[in-house]
């Protein structure tokens, strides 16, 4: 099997080599065997060191806060949070504190945060992840976990949606076992498993989506598969309890779009494929210039920046109707904007500034132009271009802000780890984008938190600021629905009129997740140790490229 795949591995994009995966296969195992017949094997399990975190206590308190609960609901404050264990068990003004917390020493068991001046939000979900790359291989590393965890927690990040366990299913699954027993610091994790696209018939489907359940999945993800196919997946899914996602990919768009699999009980649509397809007028396919080649992605995305103008327009008929048939199907949207934004400003991602820090130099390798990596296609990047991905986008915004409007579910996501996006960074992007799309900051907030609960059906246990909800929160500095940029890693920029000075907002100083105080100072200082070893590591040889 490592033989086939050493001769073959480097010619198969991502969407071919996840369809390599049959029903007696372990899902997602195939990815594991394309990194070690590169030469890279996952790395073993190395233990966190943990004075990144404290806790769980008997009694956390956050006293002084003003909080903004994800509901949609406006700032309150200030407030007292208590915490006992992993759940919140009170919130109340701060005239009615208890528990001694203006103690100088408040007891055994009881920690206290003063946030006086500081908001505190509920723990944010990202919809659309990828935890872990195998093409990262390339550079002759597979993703660190402990990298990846930390600069999500550090962002504020608390949940994670792996849409496709690209890693494999049991490796996402042993990361996320590991991250629930406290041994690496990394964000709770859903783990869907990627559908095998030529998957040959009903049965086979409903044999395949039966073994991931049976292997832990929290759900599956698709690309397309024939029509028969895909329906009795999803059928299967729903019966067993486990949730969808759906890149409607262009080699199978033509037979599913997005209202077709939403009739079947799809639960999201991913980015925003198969829905300017739902909404064609004077056309049944994509608009493709004559030697147009879905295998060369510079193709596939200069393209598919044209795809939006080639639906109907907004407020049209066809773009209400498309919009209620969504809303009758409950349909959520993870619109990922910041993924494609390289597409209408190709040096603004390559020059970001938290890349030399914060971004592992297998990681910027994957990034460059190559035919062999998905997501690596800016081989010939016009202005032409990135003008029809600006107009692309605005279509696009469009449609996701009367989707909203409507009423709507949208939830963030990043897709982090493709195309120039960091984890965490570019999660803090997406919330920008959104607000970009015309969303109210409290209605991107929303989406960050209740929205990606309600998307997991864990909004029993997270996404808001409750009682009796697991305590999942962020403590910021500054207030980010004034600005979101305060949430990044390295700060916000601007002039201390004061001073004279240009400063740093100090952005987020804890992320707690199930009662568990995370640095995030600390963890973004880890971060960059980790970066700068590496980088040495490499400069003197000691890792294959």
């Amino acid at each position: 099997m490592q033989t086939k795949l050493k001769t073959t591995c480097l010619s198969l994009s991502f969407a071919l080599v996840a369809t390599l995966v049959l029903a007696d296969t372990e899902p997602g195992e195939e990815m594991i065997a394309v990194a070690m017949a590169m030469g890279a094997a996952p790395p073993g399990v190395t233990p966190a060191s943990g004075n990144e975190s404290v806790g769980p206590f008997r009694y956390l308190i956050v006293k002084n806060a003003f909080i903004i609960d994800g509901t949609g609901a406006p700032p309150q404050g200030p407030v007292t949070i208590v915490v006992e264990g992993d759940r919140i068990t009170s919130i109340v003004g701060s005239g009615m504190q208890s528990a001694h917390v203006e103690a100088s020493d408040p007891g055994p068991g009881i920690h206290v945060i003063d946030a006086a001046g500081k908001y505190v939000i509920p723990g944010m979900i990202d919809s659309h992840a990828h935890f872990g790359s195998p093409y990262h291989a390339l550079g002759g590393s597979i993703t660190a976990p402990d990298y990846v965890g930390m600069l999500y927690l550090a962002h504020g990040v608390t949940t994670l949606r792996d849409v496709g366990s690209l890693m494999g299913l049991n490796w996402t699954l042993q990361q996320k076992r590991r991250g629930n027993s406290g041994e690496i610091s990394i964000p709770r994790i859903e783990a869907y498993a990627m559908f095998p696209e030529r998957t040959p018939d009903a049965e086979a489907a409903r044999q395949w989506i039966r073994s991931i359940k049976k292997n832990g999945a929290d759900g599956v993800k698709f690309l397309g598969a024939a029509p028969q196919v895909m329906k009795a997946a999803l059928d299967e899914a729903n019966n067993l309890g486990l949730r969808s996602a759906y890149h409607h990919a262009q080699t199978s768009v033509t037979r599913m779009n997005a209202l077709d699999s939403a009739a079947l009980g799809l639960t999201s649509i991913e980015h925003w494929y198969g829905l300017p397809e739902a909404m064609f007028e004077d056309q049944v396919i994509q608009n493709y210039p004559p030697g147009y080649n879905y295998s060369n992605e510079q193709d596939r995305f200069s393209e598919a920046g044209r795809l939006w103008l080639q639906a109907a327009p907004p407020a049209s008929k066809t773009w209400r109707r498309t919009i209620d048939q969504l809303l009758d199907k409950d349909m959520t949207m993870v619109p990922t904007f910041s993924v494609y934004e390289s597409n209408r400003d190709v040096m603004r991602h390559v020059t970001l500034e938290w890349h030399e820090d914060y971004t592992m130099p297998y990681m910027a390798r994957i990034f460059e132009p190559n035919p062999k990596i998905h997501g690596s296609y800016h081989f010939d990047w016009t202005t032409a271009d990135e003008v029809a991905w600006k107009a692309n986008y605005r279509r696009w915004m469009d449609f996701v802000n009367d989707y909203k409007n409507a009423g709507g579910r949208v939830a963030a996501g990043s897709d982090s780890g493709f195309i120039y996006n960091i984890y965490g960074f570019s999660y803090v992007r997406e919330l920008e984008m959104l607000q970009e799309a015309g969303f109210h900051p409290l209605e991107v907030l929303q989406a960050a938190t209740l929205n990606g609960a309600q998307l997991l059906g864990m909004e029993a246990d997270i996404g808001t600021l409750e009682i009796g909800k697991k305590a999942d929160m962020v403590i910021v500095d500054d207030n980010p629905l004034a600005n979101f940029k305060v949430l990044y890693g390295t700060g916000h920029r601007r002039f201390n009129m004061e001073s004279g000075r240009m400063e740093r907002a100090a952005g987020i100083l804890y992320t707690v997740k199930d009662g568990i105080v995370y640095d995030a100072k600390l963890m973004l200082k880890k971060v960059r140790e980790m970066v700068a070893q590496r980088k040495q590591l490499e400069a003197r040889g000691a890792t294959s490229r």
